[in-house]
């Protein structure tokens, strides 16, 4: 098989993401590039980009873009979705095998697999941390729990963590996806957060399940996402409010999201292959042009 510009799209509960093997690519990765490749009149549409890269710590190396350009420090459905990749196209043979992130090192398990491909995976997220300086969030308290931010006469109380990448939690009784759209880029892009910032509108549903609506960081409104829901359900265990073992619904499906003693974070869900392809030609031609 030709592998020139060869590239497989999946989603993770509607979270879509195209994958490349950076070896087989004949054009740059930058933001005029995957802001082109992302956008569904100019290119393929995806809410994301991932690279496959040779790693000298882990069996693999993952890098994610958002469609803007910006680069992700981890996405845990980007994560699930490159794990399949690896697994399906012979990468290795091994169900468990670890990938190097921004973050840190990560470990991926098939759990399922259907014709010899990867269904259901679990990532090993990482711990979740809660101090300020290191999610980072402008904040002088020993964590950001329950701290009232204004935007526009309007009062949030959020709850920030970091699974790898940063997170504002905010608990309610009502989800409204009009106002996640309103002030979802106001919260992200707010000074307290030198990075930007993930937003989640969580509704508790019972000891064992949350419910939410995502503002991602760099991709705007989103069906669904890995980090956030580990994001999420974590906070919600610290506060009390669900358990150590927590579903997450959201628009695009449910993940299964598990926390320990130490506040590890396990993801378990389902990855779908949509389509595999070949960038053509003149496509490329017009990427290397920036045309």
């Amino acid at each position: 098989m030709d592998k020139k510009n060869f590239f497989v799209k999946s989603h993770g509960l509607g979270n879509e993401y195209i994958v490349f093997d950076c070896s087989n690519i004949t054009f740059d990765i930058n933001t005029p590039n995957i802001e082109k490749i992302c956008n569904i009149h100019f290119g393929i549409g995806s809410d994301g980009i991932l690279l496959v890269e040779s790693s000298s710590v882990a069996d693999f190396k993952f890098r994610v873009f958002n469609p803007d350009g910006s680069e992700a420090e981890k996405s845990g459905n980007g994560l699930r979705i490159f794990a399949k990749y690896i697994f399906d196209y012979g990468y290795t043979c091994k169900r468990h095998f670890t990938i190097e992130t921004m973050a840190g090192i990560v470990e991926a398990t098939i759990n399922k697999e259907r014709n010899g491909k990867a269904e259901i995976i679990t990532i090993d997220i990482g711990k979740a941390i809660f101090e300020p300086k290191q999610i980072p969030v402008n904040c002088d308290l020993p964590e950001c729990i329950d701290f009232p931010l204004t935007i526009d006469g309007k009062i949030f109380k959020i709850n920030c963590i970091s699974v790898g990448n940063p997170h504002c939690v905010i608990v309610t009784d009502t989800l409204d996806e009009q106002l996640v759209k309103e002030f979802g880029p106001k919260i992200e892009n707010h000074p307290m957060f030198p990075n930007r910032i993930n937003i989640q509108f969580v509704k508790v549903l019972s000891d064992k399940a949350i419910q939410m609506l995502i503002w991602e960081r760099g991709a705007g409104f989103t069906l669904a996402s890995g980090s956030s829901s580990s994001a999420a359900a974590t906070m919600m265990h610290k506060k009390g409010l669900v358990g150590k073992e927590i579903d997450v619904n959201m628009l695009g499906g449910q993940l299964h999201i598990s926390v320990d003693e130490s506040w590890n974070i396990r993801l378990c869900g389902e990855v779908q292959q949509v389509a595999e392809g070949w960038l053509s030609e003149e496509y490329v031609e017009s990427l290397i042009k920036n045309i």
